[in-house]
């Protein structure tokens, strides 16, 4: 039986079917049989292998993780041996850039070479362990290092592998970006200022920009779910995946504000636009980044059929995300709060300068952004304070083409003539 897509395929960050991404690791596997056995891990990489190798109770996840059968994953083939083999796969990853593909496309290979083992016993308690995290953090910001910098800019090329190509051209919709089009690699720097690109003016207008009741979207993203009456404290992590605002929002003391109110939930795909923008003008409360887990999965993930997006509400509660709290121009709607989540190789989350306590920000205003990965964001509202979302914000029914809403553009509207709280 081929198991339902998940989020990650839905987005393009990972193969449309198991069957690509598994073409894929037998792909990166047939490379490294010819790597030199000599040649040293970089040192992100060989401080993971040192972690777990010098305590038994890691050593013996990590081994587990590796001969345990994922669950929820239709695998064919195995495509891990040993942890060994895992490390030189990882530190390959962390030296390259995300290549363009029809077919086999990988936006997120470090998702991709770890997708066996993050779905199994052993990687359940495995990728939860704060030594781990603090390991897998040093990986990530080794592969923004080299991401951020010209060595990573050889995949913006004409092949067919790479994003000047017609193919990926037209998969990006890169004439809606700011760009050279005489330029060698489009006038950018490095890959993450490729991945980070700005839309051209006028492409993405705020909607209703002087109607402060009329919420708009934060990112360009496809709406996963909304959730009405969340609780202060839930089971974020069972099968029905409930949110939990104070873990969500990691203890802020607004969380008061939210509780009994709404949740709403979108991811960004691959391939499109991944800075962050205010939902409403209003002045800063806080902002700040919370460090969080990297590529932990909920127990439940695929094993419910009917539910092949399981671990993404999930993430929201675990994951390293940027959070805003801000206190809305209209009073009936008061506080807002955005998180902006990094799953799987989102290896930082980015505020943009200045942003901090006090700062005025109208509607629409860039926050910060992603960089590299999968990301979803989480929009909190207050009881009472939405009267009714867009269609286009209304998530759609998993076997459904997802439909993406524009950054900017209307995402909900809150009640007139009467104060939240």
């Amino acid at each position: 039986m081929t198991a339902s897509p998940d989020v990650r395929r839905r987005a393009r960050w990972l193969p449309a079917d198991q069957d690509g991404l598994e073409a894929w690791l037998r792909g990166r596997r047939d490379a490294i049989a010819d790597r030199d056995p000599d040649r040293a891990l970089h040192p992100a990489v060989a401080a993971l292998r040192d972690l777990v190798e010098g305590d038994p109770v890691l050593r013996m996840h990590a081994h587990e993780m590796i001969a345990q059968v994922p669950s929820g994953r239709d695998y064919r083939d195995r495509h891990l041996e040993s942890f060994e083999e895992l490390l030189v796969l990882v530190d390959e990853v962390i030296t390259t850039a995300p290549e363009y593909s029809d077919e086999q496309m990988v936006m997120t290979p470090l998702d991709g070479v770890l997708d066996w083992t993050k779905s199994t016993s052993a990687g359940f308690a495995f990728y939860r362990d704060p030594r781990v995290n603090d390991a897998l953090r040093g990986t990530l910001q080794g592969w923004c290092e080299f991401l951020s910098s010209d060595k990573s800019l050889g995949v913006l090329t004409d092949a067919p592998s790479g994003w000047r190509s017609d193919a990926a051209r037209r998969a990006v919709g890169m004439d809606q970006f700011e760009h050279d089009p005489d330029d060698e690699h489009w006038g950018f720097t490095s890959w993450n200022d490729f991945f980070t690109r700005r839309f051209r003016e006028g492409e993405r207008p705020v909607a209703s920009p002087e109607d402060d009741a009329v919420v708009v979207s934060p990112c360009e993203a496809t709406p996963y779910r909304i959730a009405s009456r969340v609780h202060r404290r839930d089971e974020f992590w069972a099968k029905a995946e409930p949110y939990s605002v104070d873990e969500l929002l990691a203890g802020d003391e607004s969380v008061d504000a939210f509780v009994g109110g709404t949740v709403w939930q979108a991811f960004l795909s691959a391939l499109e636009y991944h800075r962050w923008h205010s939902p409403v003008a209003g002045r800063i409360v806080r902002a700040w980044v919370e460090p969080g887990t990297y590529y932990s999965e909920a127990d439940a993930q695929g094993t419910e059929a009917a539910e092949p997006t399981l671990s993404q509400a999930y993430l929201a509660h675990v994951a390293t995300r940027a959070v805003f709290v801000i206190d809305a121009d209209d009073p009936a709607i008061g506080l807002v709060a955005v998180a902006f989540i990094g799953m799987s190789d989102v290896s930082s989350c980015v505020i943009g300068d200045g942003l901090e306590a006090g700062v005025r920000v109208g509607k629409g205003d860039e926050l910060g952004y992603f960089q590299l990965g999968g990301s979803t964001v989480c929009v909190l509202f207050g009881p009472g304070v939405v009267e009714s979302f867009s269609l286009e914000a209304v998530p759609q029914a998993p076997e459904e083409e997802p439909t993406l809403l524009h950054v900017r553009a209307h995402l909900a509207t809150a009640r007139r003539g009467s104060v939240a709280g």
